[in-house]
């Protein structure tokens, strides 16, 4: 691929320019959906090998020690977003993404064959953990290194735009795990996919991953050498000179990340768990809800380059904020999916205004020599506070019978987002905040 256009050239794109710019975007995204892809797998097959490897307990009791788990694996993105973020910011973008989907790979393939409680004893849950405490660790890498690269090779004026293709990789990725859990559904009877079929779906990331490698080989690298050997390029010490951007993008990405993880990965097993609507149903449901979820991400992200990111989050904020508790409250005892299914993508809609620009508003707070590991760390640590522990939590919750209380919980993490929103500012030329 010939040199990818900086985003500091001025003269106007030609077709040529334009399309080399796309398949950048494109090849770096590939590895965004493997990496989500295999993560997400795990959520949404819960419900069929919780009892391979936790044997005893009720249903919800199965399910609050695979939610933890989930957890788990969050609890290593800040070690991943610290580390792959000193790789990013001082040996390149393309190697820090090249190794990253690597290792989801791996663990990927290792939960497709790890055998059950059955047969390996305690082993069998242990080796689960540590499988998902790797895929965590390249997930927390992930995130700020391919958000870091989309923003630099996103043309000014269209970062939105572009910038938001970012999460629809990660909700393709989130989708193709659930649209592949609904085809063996249909495809497998549900004692074969309690058995077996559930390995299906890790395996596949596995291979995908392999693809995703070969796409992210041809992507050009887009720092220079003079960021990656300035004396702070990927150090804590040059970090902390940006602390404050540190702080507020915590600020925002506890109360995103929340609504994201409660509306997505949550929200299949709330249907089924709480409101009673049969599995298939649910599925198919969230299947239709992601797809229209991931199709609005470029034009909201295209919207912010417009109305600004400030607006864009304090849209987000405020109105998670106020409906969250009213959607969720509803959907408790509704009867009807096509009304479940409008509460859904209300809430999705909503989310939308943080998701679309998560990553460039990110991008955009730190300079190019720790950009990366601004990105990735902050977003790693308030991800694994607080969207990791979102199935861990609501689950708990309910077991303890007071499941309401998550409802504000998640309602009050949206006005901190809005409140710290309101801190944003323009900052510099071309930069809407």
């Amino acid at each position: 691929m010939a040199e990818v256009i900086t985003e500091q050239e001025k003269q106007p794109e030609t077709a040529e320019q334009t399309k080399k710019r796309i398949w950048a975007i494109v090849g770096a995204s590939s590895g965004n959906l493997v990496e989500w892809f295999d993560f997400y797998v795990y959520s949404f097959c819960s419900l069929y090998f919780a009892h391979i490897f936790f044997p005893a307990g009720d249903t919800t009791t199965q399910l609050v020690q695979t939610a933890g788990v989930f957890a788990a694996g969050f609890l290593m993105r800040p070690i991943g977003g610290w580390l792959f973020g000193y790789i990013a910011d001082k040996h390149g973008r393309k190697t820090s993404m090249l190794i990253s989907v690597c290792m989801m790979c791996f663990g990927s393939l290792v939960i497709a064959c790890l055998p059950g409680y059955a047969t390996l004893g305690i082993w069998a849950p242990v080796l689960l953990l540590l499988a998902r405490l790797f895929q965590g660790l390249s997930v927390g890498g992930e995130y700020g290194t391919s958000a870091t690269y989309m923003s630099e090779v996103a043309v000014e004026g269209r970062k939105g735009f572009y910038a938001s293709f970012q999460y629809v990789t990660l909700i393709g990725g989130q989708l193709m795990a659930l649209l592949t859990v609904v085809i063996l559904q249909q495809v497998l009877s549900d004692e074969d996919l309690r058995s077996w079929g559930w390995r299906i779906p890790f395996a596949i990331g596995a291979v995908l991953a392999i693809v995703a490698l070969y796409l992210r080989r041809s992507l050009n690298e887009t720092s220079d050498h003079k960021t990656r050997a300035h004396k702070d390029a990927g150090s804590l010490r040059g970090l902390w000179k940006h602390r404050r951007a540190f702080i507020m993008v915590l600020g925002f990405t506890a109360g995103g990340s929340l609504s994201f993880y409660t509306f997505t990965t949550y929200m299949q097993k709330y249907l089924v768990n709480t409101s009673g609507m049969d599995a298939k149903t649910a599925s198919a449901l969230m299947t239709a809800a992601l797809f229209i979820f991931m199709l609005v991400q470029p034009l909201i992200g295209a919207l912010s380059d417009k109305i600004g990111r400030r607006s864009s989050m304090l849209i987000f904020g405020g109105f998670a904020a106020l409906l969250t508790v009213p959607i969720l409250t509803v959907l408790q005892s509704v009867n009807n999916t096509w009304i479940a299914f409008a509460l859904v993508m209300i809430a999705l809609l909503i989310t939308s205004f943080y998701t679309s620009i998560s990553g460039i508003l990110k991008a955009e707070m730190f300079p190019p020599e720790v950009r990366a590991l601004g990105v990735g760390l902050s977003y790693a640590v308030a991800n694994a506070i607080f969207g990791g522990s979102a199935e861990y939590v609501a689950l708990s919750l309910k077991a303890a019978g007071n499941e309401t209380s998550f409802f504000w919980y998640v309602s009050a993490m949206g006005a901190v987002a809005f409140v710290v929103s309101l801190m944003l500012h323009r900052r510099g030329k071309g930069i809407k905040l």
